[in-house]
């Protein structure tokens, strides 16, 4: 397994949930970390604040990873702060619960841009550098929905999907440049997303519980630990769906 230390790390997303978990394991393993947040600055600053207690390294960002000039922006910033940006985890989402017929246009834009364009757009940015120190690792969090159609609504199901091709089609581009990408896909973990905005108030997985935000962290940090793996996504749902 690749060291970790004194590589840079920038998480979207990163001001609760999977985001916050991930920013977290990464900076456990030796990574100055970039928080992106959106809206949320004062839960930015607290998971920042709990990678300081840790002895790590942490800054805040604020951006909207679904436009292009700010995510160029992000990461030019991020770069000044902390260094190269060797981990990009591209975590930022949304989920609005439409039925399929009453999505609207804006449903279907703002799913895909939010979900997937942020993900093209923040790749864009750091695989020039990584392919110049010929050592990178991005991770894409996608989800089971992707495979089983999912109950948030077609436009959400694209988005996730699209997020599992684009990391084939880069993987199979930059496997000889010892970059490797891959995607996770998270099914019924216990977040603010999935608790107050969707309602899911009870667990559907046969193991009786929620999944963590920590147990999918543990998985993304293994895939940017491990240089032999790329292409893949690893399914994380309790075995709801198998592979």
């Amino acid at each position: 397994m690749d060291s970790l230390e004194n590589r840079t790390a920038l998480v979207t997303g990163a001001s609760r949930g999977i985001g916050e978990a991930c920013a977290l394991a990464l900076a456990r393993a030796g990574c100055a970390v970039a928080v992106n947040y959106r809206v949320r600055e004062r839960e930015a600053e607290g998971v920042c604040a709990r990678i300081r207690a840790l002895g790590g390294k942490a800054l805040p960002f604020r951006a909207d990873v679904s436009r292009a000039a700010e995510a160029r922006a992000l990461a030019g910033a991020v770069q000044a702060a902390l260094g190269p940006i060797a981990v990009l985890v591209n975590n930022a989402g949304v989920a609005r619960k439409r039925a399929p017929l009453e999505i609207t246009e804006a449903d279907w834009e703002e799913a895909l841009a939010v979900n997937l364009t942020s993900a093209f757009l923040l790749s864009r940015e750091v695989l020039p550098g990584m392919r110049e120190r010929r050592w990178g690792r991005i991770v894409n969090v996608s989800s089971g929905a992707a495979y089983t159609g999912g109950a948030v609504g077609p436009h959400y199901v694209a988005s996730k999907a699209g997020m599992i091709g684009l990391s084939r089609a880069y993987a199979a581009a930059f496997v000889k440049e010892g970059i490797t990408v891959n995607a996770v896909a998270p099914v019924g973990i216990e977040t603010e997303m999935q608790t107050r905005d969707l309602g899911h108030t009870a667990p559907r997985a046969a193991i009786g519980r929620f999944g963590t935000p920590e147990e999918v962290a543990e998985a993304v940090l293994m895939l940017v630990r491990n240089g032999y793996i790329t292409g893949q996504t690893l399914l994380i749902n309790a075995g709801g769906y198998m592979t």
